[in-house]
């Protein structure tokens, strides 16, 4: 077999592994789980898993490095389409609630098994985690010191809507009354609102 055909089919083998491992710590939480769990759901004997990857807590790391990953990716594209405050928290707010819901499964895995992973894969993801908060927060102060937003405490106020919207992956299910981009669209209204949103109409009647 050629060397790049035998890297392909080990590569797609490592994302099957990952799929059915966010799959099964999704069901049965992460120590729920056994690595027989995993091999099964994916169609693969027990010894498969440590062929492609040395152990479960690693699986679970590359679950939560990719799935934070990309949520920080989004987040700084929420935050450089546009120089407006309340335009930025509205793209950012939309985008992170409808990925929640649109990766229920594994974002569930990636926000409620962080204490499962080992010291130095946990540093590394809420390191991820506070650069995502960071983004959030600094939008929200952007937005109250030029008069836009109406709120005492930024950084509280941040906490609240990323746990709003973290938490849309703990119930959101797929055959559900409302669309991911329903959703996003609900919540990023419901962000602005939080944050006391002052449109010129308002600001101009303070003066």
């Amino acid at each position: 077999m050629p060397e790049a055909e035998e890297q392909s089919r080990a590569a797609q083998t490592r994302a099957r592994l990952l799929e059915a491992a966010g799959a099964s710590f999704a069901e049965r939480g992460f120590h729920g789980t056994s690595t027989r769990d995993i091999a099964a759901a994916a169609g693969m004997s027990p010894a498969a898993v440590y062929v492609h990857h040395k152990s479960k807590e690693e699986l679970l790391y590359q679950l939560s490095s990719v799935g934070h990953a990309a949520i920080t990716d989004l987040v700084h594209a929420a935050v450089a389409s546009s120089d407006d405050a309340t335009e930025q928290l509205s793209a950012l707010v939309r985008a992170f609630v409808a990925h929640h819901a649109r990766q229920h499964t594994s974002a569930r895995v990636v926000n409620y098994e962080l204490a499962s992973l080992d010291d130095e894969h946990r540093a590394e993801i809420l390191a991820d985690r506070r650069e995502i908060d960071r983004a959030i927060r600094e939008v929200i102060e952007r937005g109250a010191a030029s008069g836009v937003f109406d709120t005492p405490s930024p950084r509280m106020t941040a906490v609240a809507i990323l746990s709003l919207g973290i938490d849309v992956a703990r119930w959101y299910r797929d055959d559900g009354a409302w669309s991911p981009d329903e959703l996003g669209d609900f919540y990023s209204e419901l962000a602005l609102r939080m944050v006391g949103c002052r449109t010129d109409e308002t600001r101009s009647s303070a003066k």
